[in-house]
């Protein structure tokens, strides 16, 4: 990811065009960074779109296969190591974000349970089903979204305009794939970009990592799930059920948790360390910089 390797790309490209004297301009357009990202996107969006709502661990594989694809992109087209799906040190990566996942969802609807704004229930269906489910669909669901997002969108951004206008188009970006979903309002849309949009930028930009912002956007939505909130809208089987009371925003009303103000500024102020300390760490650059 360094700069050695971008001058190598640029010189693989004319070695192309040497041998087969065509194909170099076409060479070079799918391995610029819009080239290579839109290349991943429509092979990671086709393994997640066959698997997503699949029977059984087929998510999971779904996640497993999105995962080879995109290796085969960036290694094959865009010329580039793969150092944020590397597998030594990735359940750590995992675990650390899953931690804080949890707790950021958990921190937010306790807080809105104190407001008075959720009343839980056991649901009384059975817990290994509903857990099992809810575990191979989150699985699939943050892996595929965070090889898109922060993989191959911020990444491909990142080298064309810096790592501050990438962070700003692809959480834009991600509100607005959150628009067609049931209850989706533009306030949702907007609390989806800061939350989560800006929150995960934010924490690959931190640790350069996908299995970090997988971890942490698999526990986000499984924690919801399993609480019975509203998952971006749709509300699938949890372990308990919720009754919503008061404010839309202080519940996020239809939506769910996610578009109510208080993990907006949960969120926000999560994000905020992450930036700083990802700066410290050359995690965040120019376009310059960016593209490595």
């Amino acid at each position: 990811m360094g700069t050695t390797s971008v001058t190598q790309h640029d010189a693989g490209s004319g070695l192309d065009k040497d041998r087969d004297g065509r194909g170099g301009r076409s060479g070079r357009i799918a391995r610029s960074p819009l080239g290579w990202m839109l290349t991943g996107m429509v092979g990671v969006g086709l393994v997640s779109g066959l698997t997503a709502t699949g029977p059984g661990p087929v998510p999971v594989l779904g996640a497993a296969a999105a995962v080879a694809v995109y290796w085969l992109v960036m290694r094959r087209v865009a010329r580039r190591a793969t150092p944020e799906i590397a597998r030594f040190g990735a359940g750590r990566e995992a675990l650390l974000g899953g931690g804080i996942g949890l707790g950021f969802i958990l921190v937010s609807a306790l807080l809105i349970t104190a407001f008075g704004g959720y009343a839980f229930s056991w649901a009384g269906d059975g817990f290994l089903p509903v857990v099992w489910t809810a575990v191979v669909v989150q699985i699939g669901a943050a892996v595929t979204e965070e090889l898109l997002f922060r993989g191959l969108a911020l990444q491909a951004l990142e080298q064309l305009w810096g790592s501050r206008a990438a962070i700003v188009i692809t959480s834009l970006f991600f509100g607005v794939a959150h628009l067609g979903t049931p209850g989706a309002s533009a306030w949702s849309g907007l609390a989806i970009a800061l939350e989560a949009g800006v929150l995960l930028g934010a924490a690959f930009l931190w640790r350069r990592s996908i299995w970090f912002v997988a971890g942490l956007h698999f526990a986000w939505n499984t924690t919801e799930q399993l609480l019975g909130i509203p998952v971006s809208g749709h509300t699938p089987e949890g372990l308990f059920t919720v009754d919503v009371h008061g404010s839309a925003l202080l519940t996020g009303g239809g939506f769910g948790l996610e578009a109510s103000i208080v993990p907006v500024l949960i969120g926000v102020v999560l994000a905020v360390p992450m930036l700083v300390l990802a700066r410290r760490n050359g995690g965040v650059g120019t376009r310059r910089r960016a593209g490595r």
